[in-house]
């Protein structure tokens, strides 16, 4: 079970490190000053960032987004990261056009100042981020971590998971020794080793440990956080391509529609693709609600409490107003 886990875990493409997206940004700017030799005889491409198992990774799945561009002349490409951090500094660098990334790394990289924006939203999620002991372990409430080392990324949104739990309980951020992980793997090999005390993963790796591991759900997002996922991009590009983006999104909805009705052949798509047992997916299909949504300003409030749980514990350097990083364009 450990490897087969551990194999989920694993990325099933290269993933741009520093250097790469560093080296790609300069390329792109350099082939930017010979564009108009040569733009008429190349195509335009769409650069697209996902994650597993998001409504971005299901759209790839079934070449329905390809097709919708094919008429406008642009192709797609379609790079796989490993976590929305590594996402969204791929973005900011010019490496990716559009992509997705969960409700924390938003607000972490607007504090920092790369200038992405948010396009739209997807539904809530509460059920697809949580955090697990293993099964045998004393502690059966967020209450019992208090002194405990506990497992969460950095601006990722099982830290939001845990400051809402821990205020919920009565305690402060402070209250737990937080260990900053990067990957799920990563954050899987710290519980299997027992070196923390709980751990917090997001679907569909919190439904592959609970598969693969003895472990159980100490507490998930329902009644802390919406868990949503946002679109993002620079927003230059997104005021230029808006045509594109209409048609990006009108086929994201498409699926979300066919994803919501259809979970057993969710699951039978996404499967074989990405390398994950069926039965990790079917657990994460069947806790989630699919849709991209236009922004709001309701999710503008929900965000805001993120923002602001992010500025009180410093993990931000200043408080922002998330609303200011709302990109309202008529593309949904």
């Amino acid at each position: 079970p450990t490897g087969s886990l551990q194999h989920t875990m694993q990325n099933t493409t290269p993933s741009f490190s520093r250097r790469t997206i560093t080296r790609l940004g300069l390329g792109l700017g350099a082939a930017a000053v010979v564009a108009p030799l040569w733009a008429q005889a190349t195509p335009k491409v769409i650069r697209i960032g996902y994650q597993k198992f998001n409504t971005l990774n299901i759209l790839k799945g079934t070449g329905n987004l390809e097709k919708a561009l094919a008429p406008l002349g642009i192709k797609v490409e379609w790079h796989e990261f490993l976590g929305g951090g590594q996402l969204a500094e791929a973005l900011a660098a010019g490496a990716i056009d559009f992509g997705h990334a969960a409700d924390g790394i938003g607000v972490f990289q607007q504090a920092s100042g790369k200038g992405l924006v948010y396009l739209a939203a997807e539904s809530p999620y509460p059920g697809g981020v949580g955090f697990l002991v293993p099964k045998d372990s004393p502690y059966q409430s967020v209450r019992d971590l208090k002194g405990k080392r506990v497992a969460t990324g950095r601006g990722y949104n099982t830290q939001y998971t845990l400051i809402r739990a821990l205020e919920a309980a009565g305690l402060q951020y402070e209250d737990v020794e937080p260990v900053y992980i990067v990957t799920a793997s990563d954050t899987v090999a710290a519980f299997q080793a027992g070196s923390v005390a709980a751990v917090g993963l997001w679907d569909p790796f919190l439904a592959g440990a609970q598969v693969a591991t003895n472990s159980r759900v100490l507490f998930d997002g329902k009644g802390l956080t919406a868990n949503r996922t946002y679109h993002f991009a620079k927003p230059e590009y997104a005021r230029a391509n808006q045509d594109v983006l209409k048609v990006v999104f009108a086929e994201l909805q498409k699926t979300n529609g066919w994803s919501q009705a259809n979970p057993t052949q969710v699951v039978e798509l996404l499967a074989p693709q990405l390398k994950v047992d069926p039965k990790v997916l079917a657990l994460a299909t069947e806790r989630r609600q699919y849709g991209v949504v236009p922004l709001t300003a309701e999710i503008a409030k929900d965000q805001q409490l993120l923002a602001d749980a992010f500025a009180k514990i410093k993990l931000i350097p200043k408080p922002v107003e998330v609303k200011d990083a709302f990109l309202n364009l008529p593309i949904l």
